[in-house]
């Protein structure tokens, strides 16, 4: 349980500084609707990366516990 708390946490900063570095690379340099849409397409794509990271570690996990479970 505390390792979905840490993996929350680690996601949510991630998608904060993946924003945030957007924003620093961006700003002032293109319209804040543009930069808005930029970010936002960003974390759209990290969100679903991290969906499918964690979509793995399950799959990998489940299969795991019915290898030790068959073993028994």
């Amino acid at each position: 349980m505390k390792e979905i708390l840490i993996y929350v946490v680690v996601a949510a900063s991630s998608l904060f500084v993946l924003g945030y570095s957007i924003h620093m690379f961006l700003g002032g340099v293109v319209s804040q609707e543009t930069e808005g849409n930029v970010i936002m397409i960003a974390c759209a794509l990290g969100l679903a990366a991290m969906a499918y990271m964690v979509r793995d570690v399950l799959q990998r996990r489940r299969k795991q516990r019915e290898a030790t479970q068959t073993r028994r």
